[in-house]
């Protein structure tokens, strides 16, 4: 079998080729939405998890009569996907309670793609004591609709061993990123993009197999990317395409980390093992996965806050030595909008140049945006 890039590059072409054959062989296919689902309850019922996405390439045709042309348009390309009978070969979806688009996209989802089994799990919006004590409750009403759904019961051994495969995964992604800290980096923004998608496309234990003959097969290399003065940061929202970071890198830059979905976000941690699995799935990903849609309460001064929020990505700038930040945010994404002056205003004061640009799925006039990113690149230097 194809291993390392080659396989990722089959997998990224065609996401659903090795869930197909995984169904063909008697496994059960659960599609969710958002870094917020608790992905280890799902592995732990030997049920394969697959991240639901879009298609940048492909146009929205059906989904105008479901869903406003207001809506985020990331998930209005998944749901036209899914109309068109794209994702027919799910046997379940899993919606957390991410943002106003993905809560209202579970009732339509459900009412016009017939699956045999919906679940929407509610996440918190605040980190105080109750909010925990609330999310592993609703965990422990997911993890029994599960086990209905599987008729097989989730035992604490079960989930700890799932626990513990993905944070293999998680530890196997970040010595990946460690690969793009020299100068000029091991691989590509857009290949590790294409990684990424092809690890959200496959289960736990072939993701990680797949991760490790990647991580040997780049270290192996005897150059890397071409040099470039600038090395830059991708913050906002989840892009699982590699156009935009295909694009930037084309115009001078090499894109050595970033904070997004599908990137850093649902592996930059890791969930503690301990006697209670579901409550340190409820901790860890309340605590840990820095997205908008979390209110972290900050008491003190504006900058005191700012830098509770936001210090991570001053340190993701230090350690990869960034010397530029672009702030991709799709149109229409109230979440992570509304958060954008602050963090625009934060890495600003720390020195970093920022261009913050509105994306939209699929992308409208790539000509533009490169122009746009050329000139900033041009102010860098």
């Amino acid at each position: 079998m194809v291993q390392g890039l080659a396989r990722v590059e089959q997998i990224y072409q065609d996401r659903g080729q090795r869930v197909k054959e995984l169904k063909a062989e008697g496994r059960k296919v659960v599609g969710y939405f958002c870094s917020l689902t608790p992905v280890e309850v799902i592995t732990a019922v030997d049920l394969v998890p697959y991240r639901i996405m879009g298609n940048m390439r492909q146009p929205i045709t059906h989904t105008d009569a479901y869903l406003e042309t207001i809506a985020c348009p990331f998930t209005r390309s998944c749901l036209d996907i899914a109309l068109k009978g794209g994702y027919d070969f799910l046997d379940g979806f899993v919606m957390p309670h991410a943002c106003d688009n993905i809560v209202k996209l579970y009732d339509i989802w459900g009412y016009n793609i017939k699956h045999s089994y919906a679940h929407f799990v509610n996440v918190p919006h605040t980190l105080s004591p109750a909010s925990f004590e609330f999310f592993e409750a609703e965990l422990e009403t997911f993890r029994r609709s599960l086990e209905r759904f599987s008729g097989r019961e989730i035992t604490t051994e079960k989930l700890t061993r799932s626990i513990q495969l993905h944070n293999e995964q998680r530890a196997l992604v970040r010595t990946l990123y460690q690969l793009r800290k020299q100068d000029p980096p091991l691989l590509s923004g857009a290949e590790v993009t294409k990684v990424i998608v092809a690890v959200m496309s496959t289960p736990v234990t072939e993701a990680n197999e797949l991760l490790r003959g990647v991580i040997k097969e780049v270290k192996e290399r005897s150059k890397g990317c071409q040099k470039k003065p600038a090395r830059l940061m991708v913050c906002g929202t989840g892009n699982d395409d590699i156009t935009f970071i295909e694009m930037v890198e084309e115009s001078g830059a090499n894109v050595v980390i970033d904070d997004l979905c599908f990137g850093t976000k649902p592996y930059w941690y890791e969930v503690e093992v301990s006697d209670n699995p579901l409550a340190s799935i409820a901790r860890s990903y309340l605590e840990k996965i820095n997205c908008p849609r979390t209110y972290r309460q900050s008491p003190g001064s504006h900058q005191e806050d700012l830098e509770k929020r936001f210090g991570y990505l001053y340190d993701f700038a230090k350690e990869f030595k960034v010397n530029g930040v672009i702030l991709y945010i799709l149109r229409y994404c109230d979440t992570h909008a509304l958060d954008a002056p602050d963090v625009k205003e934060y890495l600003v004061g720390k020195g970093l140049p920022v261009l913050e640009i509105e994306g939209d799925y699929p992308t409208p006039s790539p000509i533009r945006l490169k122009t746009r990113v050329q000139a900033f690149l041009e102010m860098m230097s």
